[in-house]
Formats: structure tokens, C-alpha cells, sequence
């Protein structure tokens, strides 16, 4: 049920950053074995600073359903960071947070 956002910075190719967090997401084991709830979307970004160096920048919010503990979430991040490493990006801020969803307020229909 994840929703992976991807925001990074135009010089970065969004193309190259969903099927890792895709596979990071995957490999945490806290959604279904095949992926197929696993939702990744990749926004670029033209505008933007990043403190006082001008460098890229990869950020990823995992919106997940409440109810997992913080060890689950922290597992989730790092397995996430981990495949973004493997690009071997240079001069590039990467950042990945979870993001709980209310379980008791989200709704889904599927049209």
C-alpha cells in the first residue's frame, strides 16, 4: 500500500530512481511479496536550494498505513537509502522519511 514519492533534482534521471525505490520498499518485507501495492512516483524539480551549496538532491516520503514501530520504519528508510547508494551519485543530498498514513481515514476505491 506504500505511496513512494520521489523528489529530486532535474540533473538526476527520475527514470533510474522508481525501480530502486521500488525494490527498497520490496525487500523491507512489510507489504506484499510481489510488490504489486507498492505505488512509486518521481517528481523533478528546476527550482530549488539546497542550503548554502548548490548540489543535487534525491528526497523519498514513503507514506505507509499506521501501525508499524519504529524499528520496521527505520529498517524501511535504510533499505530505501540503501539501493538510492547504489548509484553512485556524486555532490547529491539524499534523504529518504516515512510518512504514517491514519488507517482509521484513508480510503481506496479501485475504478
Amino acid at each position: 500500500m506504500p505511496h513512494c514519492i520521489i523528489e529530486h533534482s532535474t540533473e538526476i534521471d527520475g527514470n533510474l530512481l522508481v525501480p530502486l525505490v521500488h525494490r527498497g520498499a520490496l525487500t523491507s518485507n512489510l507489504f506484499d511479496p510481489e510488490g504489486s501495492d507498492i505505488k512509486v512516483r518521481a517528481i523533478a524539480y528546476s527550482h530549488y536550494q539546497t542550503g548554502a551549496v548548490d548540489i543535487n538532491f534525491i528526497h523519498v516520503t514513503l507514506k505507509i498505513l499506521s501501525g508499524r514501530d519504529v524499528e520496521q520504519k527505520s529498517k524501511l528508510t535504510q533499505l530505501v537509502l540503501a539501493q538510492l547508494k547504489t548509484l553512485s551519485i556524486k555532490d547529491c543530498s539524499i534523504s529518504v522519511e516515512v510518512d504514517d498514513i491514519d488507517r482509521e481515514s484513508y480510503a481506496k476505491v479501485v475504478v
